[in-house]
Formats: C-alpha cells, structure tokens, sequence
C-alpha cells in the first residue's frame, strides 16, 4: 500500500536521482559528451558499483526496496514517453529516405554489424556462457546479441548532428535518415525476439504464437498510421487545438502502450507506434523554426511544413521525460555491478566493443561509399553512426526483463554502450568537425533544445 512514508521515500529517490543526473549531465556537457553519458554513469555512481560499496550501503538506504516497484513503474512511463518522441523522431525523417545513400548506408551499417554480432554471438557461446548465459547461442540469443551491437541511438545523434554544426549538410542528412531506417527494423526485430522469448509450449506452438502476436502487432501498426494518423493531421490544423495536443499525445502513447502490453509485447513498442502516428504540424500560421528544422535551405534540406516537429509538442514531451527519466537512470544502476564482473567479463568487454565499432565504422562507410558519399563525407556518416545511448539501454532493459540475457553480460553491453557513444566526439573532432561553443552555424544561433537533454 502507497502510505505517506512511502511516497516520502518515492520522491526523496525522484530528488536524489534527478540532481545527481542533472549534476553528472551538466560534466558530461562540459566535457563535450552527449548529456546522456553522464546520466548513465549517475545512475552506475548510484547503485552497487559505487555507491552500495560504501559502508552502510547508501544505495539501499536512498532506494529501499519497498520503494524500487514505483521507482520502476515511473521509469517505465519515462521511457514509454520518450519512445513516443523517438517514434515521432523517425518519421520526421521519412521523407529523406528515399535517396541512394540512406539506403546504402542503411543497410550496410545494419547487415554488417547485425552479421559481426550474429558470428560473435555463435562463435563465441562459450565465453557467453562463461558469462552467466546459458541461452548462449539460442535462437533468441543470437539475434538479440546482433541486434544490441548494430542500434543506433537517433536522438543522441541529432543533438551531436546540431551541436556539430552538422544539420544541412549532406553527411548529416544520410546519418539521420539512415539510423531512422535502421532502427524501425531493430525494433521490429526486437519485438520478435521480445515475444519469442515470451512464449511457452512446444517449439510449432512457440512459432504459431509469435507470428499470431506478430500479426496483431502489424494490424495494430497499419490502424495508428493508416487512420488514426490521417484523422489527427486533420484536427491538428487549426491552431485551436494547440493547447490539446499534448494531452492527445499522452492518450496516444498510453493506449499504444497497452495494447503492446496485451499482446505481450513492451509498452515502449506501444509508445513507438504512437510516435509514428502522431502527425508532424505547425502550431500556427507563422511558426519559428522546429528543433529539427534545417538552419538553411540547401539542397537536402526540405522546406515542407510537416517535416517540422511541433515547438510546443516537443518540448511539453521532454519536460515529461525530464522529470521521470532519472528514475529509468538509477533502476538500471540498480540492475548492473561492474564490481561484480571477472576478467573473462572484461575481455568480452573489449571483444564486444571490437565488434560493435567494426561492424558500425566499417558497415557505415562502406555503404555511404556505395551511395555516392566522398570519403570525408563517408566517414563522419560512420562515426555518427556508432553512436548508442539512451536507446541502447532501452534495448538491454527489454532483454534482461524477457529473460534472454542475465545481468553480468548486461553489464558488459552497458558499458559497451557507453564507451562505444564517448567515442562519437573525439572521432568528429579528428574529422574536423569541432564542438561549437558559441552555439553559431555561419551566423545562425544554433540554439540547444528540450530534447538534447536526456540524449
């Protein structure tokens, strides 16, 4: 029962890990690192790797385990939120994924990576199995592995693409649509691998459920954006309906997130979905620029109106997630130990990284060079590419709940996702595309927006 001590207790931990992200993001900033780097690592400093170590163990003391089911059940409506914005997110760059480029840059850093992951994960069952997997090789395990080596994370590369300067340009348009393509199919690939390890029976009873799930989940798919898109585009016209949007949203990603629920599914594929079929309007006649909307006109830029995230959608969405999102930080914290990992953990640490950086620095400039890039070009499209993050941990979290993976290995592909996104800058900076301080593309203000916060 939810008694006043325990509310007293939910938000002193909602307090304790929102300064303590905030704290970790603004070093991370500093440091010219994705904020998102530092919010992870305030949630490892918060939980048994760090902080539990201390006498006294602070952590329990903080995050008493009567309070971590509601500390929990909030983190999951951060990220079921913030999946709602990744999914508006992909569309905002759909009309750009026609070109040669995004194709090829799609599929080679999704086939390469997803096929150096599969290989590793089979290759290498028994230093999988070494690390607390006994699925290691699994017709679940597998693919997964594949999959958590070839995601990349797209807000936290559209908030490096602006601080870099990089929005307009025809390498940050390619990496932007590219990653949009690639991660609608991670995802779908994920849900597959979400129910497949969620049904019970014989191996032909497993099969029928899944593709039975499979189905619902695409019918439920074809309603959001066949009719429940085109109706909203509709209402969302008149600038009446402004101050309704938000709510509409929330509605939105709630129910999406139920029906995955019932289908056995996450709700951050509900919030995916919902995402997807929220139209992308202006809020007025004469709208100021969306946080996505390119600072000049060029060649590969499109002008069109809905292209352009709602300012006010936007940034009411981030505000949510903001406040709820240290929450997810600190349970995933709670989940990891890195004092807990072996030797062999750490050689498969480094294995892991080998491959994940290979498949998406190799796969990435291979595919841009097939799409007609230069090699600069082809190079910075690699780099942002092998950028991970809050998405990753989203992923890893979908694996640990399902069972497919166990919490030493995911330790290793937590820290692998952020060692692998610290390399994003320092590889830019090498590329020549410095961090700009003074926050100034030519002479347009490049100002930083609600969602580079949690990104």
């Amino acid at each position: 029962m939810l008694n006043d001590s325990t509310t007293a207790a939910v938000l002193a931990a909602l307090a304790v890990a929102a300064f303590t992200c905030a704290l970790f993001g603004a070093g991370a900033r500093v440091l010219r690192q994705p904020p998102v780097i530092g919010q992870i690592l305030a949630g490892i400093a918060l939980g048994p790797s760090l902080l539990g170590r201390l006498p006294g163990d602070p952590t329990a003391r903080l995050f008493p385990a009567h309070v971590l089911p509601y500390l929990g059940m909030l983190g999951q409506v951060a990220v079921t939120v913030f999946m709602f914005s990744v999914g508006h997110e992909l569309t905002a760059h759909r009309r750009q994924a026609a070109g040669r480029a995004v194709v090829t840059v799609a599929v080679g850093a999704l086939v390469v990576p997803m096929g150096l992951g599969a290989a590793m994960a089979v290759l290498g069952r028994a230093a999988f199995g070494a690390a607390g997997e006994p699925r290691a090789g699994s017709g679940t395990f597998v693919p997964f592995i594949a999959v958590a080596v070839a995601i990349t994370a797209l807000p936290v590369l559209a908030a490096i693409v602006r601080d870099r300067a990089l929005d307009g340009t025809r390498a940050g348009t390619v990496a932007l649509a590219a990653s949009g393509l690639m991660d609608a199919v991670a995802w779908l690939t994920l849900a597959a691998i979400t129910l497949g390890a969620g049904t019970a029976g014989g191996r032909r009873a497993g099969v029928q459920q899944v593709g039975l799930r499979l189905l619902l989940l695409l019918g439920l798919a074809a309603v959001l954006l066949g009719a429940v898109r085109p109706l909203l585009s509709r209402w969302m016209r008149s600038s009446a309906t402004v101050p309704y949007h938000l709510p509409v949203a929330f509605a939105l990603a709630a129910g999406a997130a139920a029906a995955t629920t019932a289908l056995g599914l996450h709700a951050v594929f509900g919030g995916l979905l919902a995402g997807a079929a929220m139209p992308h309007r202006h809020e007025s006649p004469d709208p100021s620029p969306g946080p996505n909307a390119d600072p000049t006109p060029g060649p590969h830029s499109d002008p069109k109106p809905d292209r352009v995230p709602i300012p006010f959608l936007t940034a009411s969405i981030h505000a949510v997630e903001s406040l709820l999102l240290p929450l997810f930080f600190v349970t995933t914290g709670l989940a990891l130990d890195v004092g807990s990992l072996r030797l062999g953990d750490f050689v498969l640490l480094a294995v892991v990284c080998v491959v994940a950086c290979a498949g998406k620095l190799g796969g990435g400039y291979l595919g841009a060079r097939l799409g007609g890039l230069p090699r600069q070009s082809s190079a910075t499209v690699a780099a942002l590419l092998n950028t991970r993050g809050l998405t990753e941990l989203i992923a890893l979290n979908l694996g640990l709940a399902s069972g497919v993976i166990h919490k030493r290995l995911f330790t290793v592909l937590v820290l692998m996702a952020v060692i692998t996104t610290l390399m994003t800058s320092p590889l830019l900076t090498a590329l020549g595309h410095g961090a700009n301080p003074r926050g100034k593309r030519g002479s347009r203000p490049v100002e930083p927006t609600p969602a580079s916060t949690y990104v």
